[in-house]
C-alpha cells in the first residue's frame, strides 16, 4: 500500500483524474416503475446479491387525513398487523416469527405504511406475500384489538407528557402548522383517541387504503417479471379507489411567537423554526446543502461551533429541514442548562442571522459538498435503505433518476445560491420559539 507522500508525479495526476471521473459518472441502482392493473404505482430495484426481498407499501393516509379525529390514521395503521384474513393477532405474529419474516408499520403526517422483509426461500417468501396481502386488504379490526391499541396509544400520550423533548416538539409543530391538516398530531389526543369508533376505523381504511392511493417499493432477488407478479398479488385485495385529495399549502407565519412551558427538568429544551420546504422544492438542494453547513453536519457545523465549542452552552445543537408533500418544518434544536437558555437562544439567533446575511464561505461549501457526496453511497448501501428511497421517490413523485443525479446536483450548488435561498426562505422575525424546562429561569434569561 502506498502512502500519499510516496505517490509521485503522473501517478498522482492519474489517481486524481480517476477520482473525479468516478464522482462525475457515479450512478445509483437501476429503478424500474409501472402501475398494477388496479392502479398502484410500483418502483423496483433488482438486487440479486442476497437471497432477500424487501417490500414497503405506502399510502397517502397519514394524520393529515384525520380531519377532526386526531390519531385515526395511527390507530387504523396499527390495527392492520393485529389480525387479518383468517388469523387473529397472536396467530399472525406466530406465523411471521416462525419463518423469520419481519413486518412493521407506521404512520406520520403525510403517509402510512406496511413493510415486509423476508428470505427468498419458498416457504418464508410465499408466506410473507400471502400475509402482507391479507394485512393490507383484509384487516379484521376486531373490537378487542381496537380497544387494546387505543389504550396503548393513550399510555404513550401520558408518557410523552413526562418527556420535555416530546412536549417541545408537539408545541412547536402545532404552532407552525396552525389550522393546516399537518397540525393534526399522529399520536392523537386523549379526547380524540377515546372517541374513535370501529366504524370510523373501517371507513378510513376503505377510503385511503386503496390501490390508487398506494405506492409499492420492491428491492430484492427478483426479476422484473417476478416483481410484477409480486406487486399484483400484494395489492390484489385492495379496491381501485381514488387518490387522496391534494393538500393546501402550509401558510407562512405572520409574526414571531415565543412559547415557554415550565417543566421540572434540569435542562431546557429549545426548538426554533418555521415552515420550510416541500419535496421537489426548487430551492431543495440549496437549502439542503446550506443547512448541512449551518447545523446538519454534527459537531463540525456552524451552530455547534458557536453554541457548543466556543461557549459550552449545549452538548448538542442542530438544524434541519423536513420536506413533506407540502412545506414541512425547518427546525433548530438544542438542550441547555435552564439558567443559560436565554444566552443559548441569543447565540442561535445571532448565528442564524449572520448565516442568512452572509451565507457560507467557499471553504465551508467545499467541505460540505465532499462530506455529503462522499457519504452518499453508504446511504444506499443496503436493500432496506434503497427501499426507503424508492418509497420517497414514488410517494413524492420525484424523477426516477433522483439517485443518479443527486451527487451532481449537490456539487452544482454555489455560495450565492445558498445565500439567496436562505434570505428568501428563512425569516427570524417570523419564527416560532419553544422553550420547555424551568420556565422562570428561561424567562428571566430570555
Amino acid at each position: 500500500m502506498y502512502s500519499v507522500d510516496r505517490v509521485k508525479g503522473p501517478v498522482v495526476v492519474l489517481l486524481l483524474a480517476l477520482l473525479l471521473l468516478t464522482r462525475s459518472v457515479w450512478a445509483g441502482p437501476k429503478i424500474e416503475s409501472w402501475n398494477t392493473s388496479n392502479g398502484a404505482r410500483v418502483l423496483f430495484v433488482a438486487a440479486p446479491d442476497l437471497p432477500m426481498v424487501d417490500l414497503r407499501v405506502v399510502f397517502d393516509a397519514g394524520s393529515a387525513r384525520d380531519a377532526d379525529k386526531s390519531g385515526l390514521s395511527t390507530l387504523t395503521n396499527a390495527l392492520l398487523t393485529e389480525g387479518a384474513g383468517e388469523w387473529n393477532a397472536d396467530q399472525l405474529a406466530e406465523r411471521l416469527e416462525a419463518l423469520g419474516i419481519e413486518m412493521s408499520s407506521g404512520a406520520l403526517r403525510d403517509m402510512a405504511w406496511v413493510s415486509v422483509r423476508t428470505l427468498k426461500e419458498e416457504k418464508p417468501y410465499s408466506t410473507a406475500l400471502e400475509t402482507l396481502t391479507a394485512v393490507l386488504g383484509k384487516p379484521r379490526f376486531d373490537a378487542t384489538d381496537l380497544e387494546r391499541n387505543r389504550q396503548m396509544l393513550l399510555l404513550a400520550l401520558r408518557k410523552g407528557e413526562q418527556n420535555p423533548s416530546t412536549v417541545a416538539r408537539k408545541a412547536f409543530l402545532k404552532a407552525i402548522f396552525g389550522s393546516h391538516p399537518y397540525a393534526s398530531d399522529p399520536d392523537g389526543t386523549k379526547a380524540s383517541l377515546s372517541a374513535i369508533t370501529g366504524e370510523q376505523v373501517k371507513a378510513f381504511h376503505r377510503r385511503y387504503y386503496v390501490a390508487a392511493n398506494a405506492t409499492l417499493a420492491i428491492v430484492g432477488d427478483l426479476s422484473r417479471a417476478e416483481a410484477e407478479k409480486v406487486a399484483e398479488q400484494v395489492v390484489s385485495a385492495l379496491a381501485a379507489g381514488e387518490p387522496a385529495l391534494d393538500l393546501t399549502q402550509v401558510k407562512d407565519l405572520a409574526r414571531a411567537e415565543q412559547i415557554v412551558k415550565p417543566f421540572p427538568s434540569s435542562q431546557s429544551h429549545i426548538l426554533m423554526g418555521q415552515p420550510g420546504m416541500q419535496r421537489g422544492d426548487p430551492d431543495y438542494f440549496q437549502l439542503y446543502v446550506g443547512n448541512h453547513i449551518l447545523g446538519g453536519s454534527g459537531l463540525v457545523s456552524l451552530l455547534s461551533e458557536e453554541v457548543r465549542e466556543k461557549r459550552g452552552l449545549s452538548y448538542s445543537v442542530y438544524s434541519y429541514f423536513s420536506p413533506m408533500r407540502r412545506n414541512g418544518p425547518f427546525i433548530v434544536g438544542a438542550q441547555t442548562k435552564n439558567a443559560r437558555a436565554g444566552e443559548a437562544l441569543e447565540v442561535i439567533r445571532d448565528t442564524l442571522q449572520r448565516y442568512i446575511e452572509q451565507g457560507p464561505t467557499e471553504k465551508e461549501l467545499t467541505a460540505a459538498r465532499q462530506n455529503i457526496t462522499g457519504g452518499f453511497p453508504l446511504r444506499i448501501s443496503s436493500n432496506s435503505k434503497i427501499v426507503e428511497y424508492l418509497t420517497m421517490i414514488g410517494f413524492y413523485d420525484r424523477p426516477l433518476d433522483y439517485l443518479d443525479t443527486f451527487v451532481s446536483k449537490v456539487n452544482a450548488v454555489t455560495r450565492e445560491q445558498i445565500r439567496d435561498a436562505f434570505q428568501r426562505r428563512l425569516h427570524l422575525n417570523r419564527m416560532v420559539t419553544v422553550v420547555v424546562g424551568n420556565g422562570k429561569a428561561a424567562q428571566s434569561e430570555g
